[in-house]
């Protein structure tokens, strides 16, 4: 119970048990120890770190896959450069062999120029013989065969037909004759005689052989 009031006046203390005020209720701000500080500072350290690792390690992959893609390109040039050599090669043997061509060219314009010359110098020559002395001397010949009761000769067209006409059959038989030598000395592939002709009967050596047969090599 509470004691009633004191004559001098003063309150009486409270005796009930109320919760006193703590001496700790506003607390002092703590203060890092160099400890933890430190630790605060690695970490942090360490955060960025692994960030400029990452960045680093992507730049690295950029690089590398550019130097492959370099190689790559590098052996490209080199291959392309081989081929290119190989094809100044190539146009310089074609060069060479359209210079020689062009010389062969020119100096068969230049021979066929020569000849042509030559066979209007030729003709030139026929003509004047033909119209000149020619003339003369085939009516002379002709007057003293008719004298002498004797045909005239021949006209001169008639001459060089004739001519012409003998040139072009040796020519046939030349070259008829040169065809039947050159199939004469050919062999065929498959080994069998020139002539073409297959020999009869068995083989030559074939132990049926048929008493009495003809040997092909005198039958040709």
């Amino acid at each position: 119970m509470n004691a009633g009031p004191s004559g001098n006046g003063v309150a009486p203390l409270d005796t009930t048990t109320q919760p006193q005020p703590l001496a700790q209720a506003n607390p002092s701000p703590l203060i890092a120890t160099g400890d933890w500080t430190k630790d605060l500072v690695h970490l942090a350290k360490t955060a960025e770190l692994k960030k400029h690792a990452l960045t680093l390690q992507l730049h690295t992959a950029h690089i590398l896959s550019s130097h492959a893609s370099l190689e790559q390109k590098n052996k490209a040039i080199q291959d392309i450069r081989e081929q290119k050599n190989k094809l100044d090669s190539e146009r310089t043997r074609l060069l060479n062999c359209l210079r020689e061509i062009n010389e062969d060219r020119d100096k068969a314009d230049l021979l066929e120029a020569s000849i042509t010359k030559e066979c209007g110098e030729l003709r030139a020559t026929i003509t004047t013989i033909t119209d000149g002395e020619y003339a003369i001397a085939k009516q002379d010949v002709d007057r003293l065969r008719l004298e002498l009761g004797q045909p005239p000769l021949p006209s001169l067209q008639s001459t060089l037909d004739e001519k012409s006409s003998q040139y072009l059959n040796e020519r046939r038989l030349n070259g008829d004759g040169q065809a039947q030598k050159r199939s004469a000395t050919e062999t065929p592939l498959d080994g069998q005689p020139a002539s073409g002709k297959r020999p009869r009967g068995r083989p030559k050596g074939s132990k049926n052989r048929a008493k009495g047969a003809v040997n092909p090599s005198e039958v040709a």
